[in-house]
């Protein structure tokens, strides 16, 4: 199933729970909700003890409801689809459609997960949530809900080395989709690595992985790059693309849930320069250029 869209057209990234922290966040309530309702049994059941079996059974079955039932709904429904445990493990139900929950789905989830997750110890909501694909349980689907990550954290960026002056801006129209996770990975060690590496060595592999980027982004290189500062300006590239897709999506996320914004995403890593022995490496044609044939990107070894 896709990501729900808004009015705007704006795709919602929301980021469907894990199973684990779904389960934890549950035995937390648990845990709270049992507690309370113990201490409130002892407290009410000896002012009524004197009235009957009947009336202590009702009042039993009455707290019991209202603990498992009335106040998780209430808590929901109140806090826009939080719950402690929720709180805790920086979760929240909302819509299918990315907006905040009202009471009507909050008591449909927790009608349903009484059976559910109650009647059943876990076991349907944890065959529910396996099978489905944004992990949603039998409640979810009924009530058109979705348990989502708030707290979303930003991707580990490695410092990257600044591209070169002249490159700046040079790749901001560059289609990145069809690029690999995997060689995005490569691409960033590799330059995380540059000053240790031997100069032939490092030079060849600079040169295989422009030639991979070339041939995937469908657009030759600058005239007169080098390699290594066509992977910096493509890398640094991607990963301002990254900060601002996160941004973004938490934007998006906090204004369908009508809760206050959160903090910006902290700025790209210190910059580290490249030793000039390899930024002025010769390069004998350009990429995209007459090369020494066989390769895509035409980036040539040094002399």
């Amino acid at each position: 199933m896709s990501n729900p869209v808004t009015g705007d057209a704006v795709v919602l990234g929301l980021q469907p729970a894990k199973l684990l922290s779904r389960a934890l966040a549950v035995s937390i309530d648990l845990a709270v909700l049992l507690g309370g309702y113990f201490l409130a049994t002892l407290v009410l059941l000896s002012a009524v003890q004197d009235l009957g079996f009947a009336a202590t059974a009702a009042t039993a079955m009455a707290l019991l409801a209202l603990i498992l039932v009335g106040v998780p709904v209430a808590v929901e429904t109140l806090s826009r689809g939080k719950s402690l445990g929720k709180l805790a493990l920086g979760l929240r139900v909302v819509r299918s459609d990315g907006g905040p929950v009202r009471f009507r789905h909050a008591l449909v989830r927790q009608l349903v997960g009484v059976v559910e997750i109650l009647a059943t110890s876990g076991s349907v909501a944890c065959i529910a949530s396996l099978v489905s694909e944004r992990g949603r349980r039998i409640g979810d689907v009924f009530a058109g809900t979705l348990v989502v990550r708030e707290r979303i954290p930003a991707p580990r960026a490695w410092p990257l080395p600044a591209p070169p002056p002249e490159l700046a801006g040079q790749f901001a129209e560059l289609d990145l989709s069809r690029v690999p996770d995997g060689l995005w990975l490569t691409v960033r060690q590799f330059l995380a690595r540059l000053p240790q590496m031997d100069a032939r060595m490092s030079w060849s592999m600079a040169v295989r992985l422009a030639d991979d980027l070339v041939r995937l982004t469908g657009r030759a290189a600058p005239s007169g790059t080098d390699p290594v500062g066509y992977l910096r300006g493509v890398a640094w590239e991607r990963q301002r693309r990254d900060v601002r897709r996160l941004q973004e999506e938490q934007r998006q996320l906090q204004q369908a849930a009508q809760v206050g914004p959160v903090g910006p995403v902290g700025p790209v890593g210190p910059v580290q320069e490249m030793p000039r022995a390899w930024a002025e490496e010769p390069v004998r044609s350009a990429v995209g250029g007459d090369g020494d044939g066989g390769r895509a990107g035409g980036f040539a070894p040094p002399g």
